[in-house]
């Protein structure tokens, strides 16, 4: 029998092996009451017995076998086990404690079987401190190697904590859209952070009110799985809305703006609110269940910087989509909610907002019934987007209707909205703080910005001055189109407006030969109307820049492709404006707002227009008036004879006394368009027309006037009235219906 202090130890190590297993559950007693935190959940629990049991067999057996301080190794697992600690979150310093203290229990145990072996105090001495050199430096160097993984596996967390927020920061909040934004996180985190992510935001925040986190009512906005079907699916739906139960962990991350976890049997969770700006908007659950590790404290800071760097890109967007609502909302306002009742042609018109961050823009159409059955046909584009640009399209659109009200020549109504526009800049040069609206994008150069493209082409130059940029901050563009229904031509004049399309009676299609006129804004210059023949069975079209533009393709190929549409028969006007944006915007969403307006003529026959030249004489009259009854009847009007009878009298008479000569009578009987529900309007339009400039006034005639009662009774007798002027001279007309103007009696009746 050996008797030195080696063999001894080899020798209690010899005996303490049967009772391997009672040492282990010791160890095991031992660091559930001094290290619970090893103990904290089922899978962490395993590991540590499975690494006491290869620790006590594998220091047991090198003992026996007599192996030394340096030939003492530890089990091959122990390098992994740490850093399956460290990713765990297992603070190292509990590591070390648990190995301390499975050293201490193994060492008494040992010191227990000496007693036993030897009554030699002399060699238990020797012993003693032979096992404790042993232990001392078996536990430095399992030690080293541990926090040495550990360590390791800590920096190669942090890097990869640090490229998930710088990730999260690259990945999150590209588009100002709040389902793709929430989206993004829970896309992001489930990749390797959780396997079940779901975003919740206030319903009061998605419907754009401020939040109210008492209610606690959320809507699922997103989620991600790591691999879908692969675990629980969550019970509530995107898009679906649910309640939040007070005392829940997400009731009370509303509430406080503190994050909460907790771990299961089968799942551990996180729940971080989503807070941006003081405000609390909605709260993030990062779940696991494939391997239900509990979140650390470390996961929880990353957690919580993830979620604030989304809450601000989710923040973002909700202000955005607000206010693009907004912008939305006012620009719907301003435009025509239908295009106003008129003969002269057939309609049909769209508008798009722009998609993405561009949102809404200051495209417009307008539809605006003129006399003697004519119509205005306006397409306007105003730089920039948002509700700064909106609000100025409907000041643009309120003043071509008032101008268009007094009847100007096209070129002339450019001029004076010129004015208006040059006005408006000014105004905007003046503000000290200009506040252009979400969305808006800085005034580019009208000519080249607003024009069709980089290439002139034909009938596509920019105009002079192409890189200049209006005063201040307001700039547009605009298509005034008059269409004679009796005459069948159409006037045109544009301002820096891209040119209409005309699909002719034979199929074929080209733009409109248009002088390009200066964008609106530069003040100064002149603009140039053309007339062109517009017969019955052709189409007008007039657009914006943004149904030609697109990523994919230049203004000539936008131009080309639009001639191509239109060419094709359509069931109606309606199906080929739909046909028009479906072939050139392939998505919903252009990267510039769209307003569409096509047009196809009607013309009136000769049966539907009579014109009678009078001389300058009152005898006139009376023939006058005979003629116009006479036709009234043959167009089966006899109800509105008398009342046009009187019109026509005064309007001639005074055409007469205070006209000049040639003097002209013209009655149009309009092509009244359907009416549902109350049948087809009936009405005439008188005209009286001389080269004479005084344009006659509404007055009220005093009791002994003779005279200033005619134009009184016109205005109570037509339902609309008014003058236009013409290069020479002027009309006054009267529209009858047999009802006249709201708020006038019918002097008619009972006649």
């Amino acid at each position: 029998m050996d008797g030195t202090a080696d063999g001894l130890v080899s020798r209690a190590a010899r005996a303490l092996a049967p009772r391997a297993d009672e040492l282990i559950t010791d160890v095991a007693r031992c660091l559930r009451a001094e290290v619970p935190e090893l103990w904290e959940d089922p899978e962490l629990a395993r590991m540590t017995s499975e690494n006491i049991a290869e620790h006590v067999a594998g220091v047991l057996g090198g003992l026996e076998a007599g192996l030394g301080p340096r030939s003492l190794e530890p089990p091959p697992a122990h390098v992994d086990r740490a850093r399956r600690l460290a990713r765990r979150g297992v603070p190292v310093t509990v590591m070390l404690r648990a190995h301390r203290l499975g050293e201490g229990v193994i060492l008494d145990g040992l010191l227990a079987e000496l007693p036993r072996l030897t009554d030699d105090p002399g060699l238990v001495d020797a012993v003693a401190r032979r096992l404790l050199a042993l232990s001392t430096r078996y536990v430095d160097r399992i030690g080293e190697q541990g926090v040495l993984a550990f360590q390791e596996e800590r920096d190669r967390r942090l890097q990869w904590r640090m490229s998930l927020v710088n990730e999260a920061g690259l990945r999150v909040g590209t588009a100002l859209d709040i389902a793709r934004t929430t989206q993004e996180l829970a896309d992001l985190a489930a990749e390797d952070f959780a396997d079940l992510v779901t975003v919740d935001l206030l319903d009061s925040v998605v419907r754009g009110d401020a939040p109210r986190a008492e209610r606690f009512l959320l809507r699922r906005v997103a989620q991600g799985t790591y691999a879908p079907g692969g675990g629980p699916e969550p019970a509530v739906k995107v898009q679906e809305l649910h309640s939040c139960p007070d005392g829940s962990p997400a009731a009370r991350a509303l509430a406080t703006g503190r994050p909460a976890r907790h771990t299961a049997a089968d799942r551990a969770t996180l729940v971080v609110p989503l807070t941006a700006r003081g405000t609390t908007l909605g709260v993030a659950r990062f779940s696991r269940h494939r391997d239900p590790a509990r979140f650390d404290d470390e996961d929880l800071v990353l957690a919580q910087e993830i979620a604030a760097r989304a809450a601000v890109a989710v923040d973002n967007a909700c202000r955005y989509t607000h206010a693009r609502a907004t912008a939305l909302t006012l620009q719907r306002s301003l435009l025509p909610r239908r295009t106003a009742e008129q003969s002269a042609a057939e309609v049909a018109c769209r508008y798009l907002p722009a998609g993405g961050r561009a949102g809404v823009g200051g495209d417009w159409y307008d539809v605006i019934p003129l006399s003697g059955a004519r119509v205005a046909l306006v397409v306007g584009d105003v730089v920039g987007h948002g509700i700064h640009a909106a609000a100025t399209m409907g000041r643009l659109r309120t003043a071509v209707r008032t101008l268009a009200d007094i009847d100007l020549p096209p070129d002339e109504l450019l001029t004076h909205l010129d004015d208006v526009v040059v006005r408006l800049c000014a105004e905007a040069a003046a503000d000290p703080d200009p506040d252009p609206g979400p969305g808006s994008r800085p005034a580019r150069g009208p000519g080249s910005a607003r024009g069709p493209g980089p290439g002139p082409g034909p009938g596509l130059d920019p105009g002079p001055d192409p890189g200049a940029a209006p005063a201040g901050d307001i700039g547009a563009t605009c298509l005034y189109a008059v269409y004679d229904a009796v005459a069948g031509r159409c006037s045109l004049a544009r301002a820096g407006h891209v040119p209409p399309t005309v699909v002719h009676r034979d199929g074929t299609a080209g733009l409109l030969d248009l002088p390009p006129g200066p964008p609106l804004g530069l003040g100064g210059l002149p603009f140039e109307a053309v007339e062109t023949d517009l017969p019955e069975g052709s189409l007008l079209a007039l657009y914006t820049d943004g149904l030609l533009e697109g990523h994919d393709h230049d203004v000539e190929a936008g131009l080309a492709a639009l001639r191509e549409v239109l060419v094709r028969p359509a069931a109606s006007l309606e199906a080929a404006c739909d046909t028009v944006l479906q072939a050139l915007l392939p998505t919903d969403r252009p990267h510039d707002d769209v307003a569409l307006l096509l047009a196809r003529p009607r013309t009136l026959g000769a049966d539907r227009v009579a014109v009678w030249d009078l001389a300058p004489d009152p005898a006139a009259v009376a023939p006058a008036r005979a003629g116009v009854a006479r036709q009234l009847t043959a167009w089966d009007l006899e109800d509105l004879a008398f009342a046009a009878e009187l019109v026509v009298s005064e309007l001639v008479t005074n055409a007469i006394r205070y006209g000049s000569p040639p003097i002209r009578l013209r009655l149009i009987l309009p092509r009244t368009p359907d009416r549902p529900g109350d049948g087809p309007a009936r009405a005439v339009l008188c005209e009286v027309s001389d080269a004479g400039g005084a344009v006659p006034h509404l007055r009220r005639a005093r009791t002994f006037d003779e005279g200033g009662r005619g134009l009184l009774l016109v205005a109570q007798l037509a339902a609309r009235w008014g003058t236009r002027h013409a290069r020479h001279g002027k009309t006054v007309w009267a529209e009858l219906t047999g009802t006249g103007p709201p708020g006038f009696p019918d002097l008619t009746a009972g006649l």
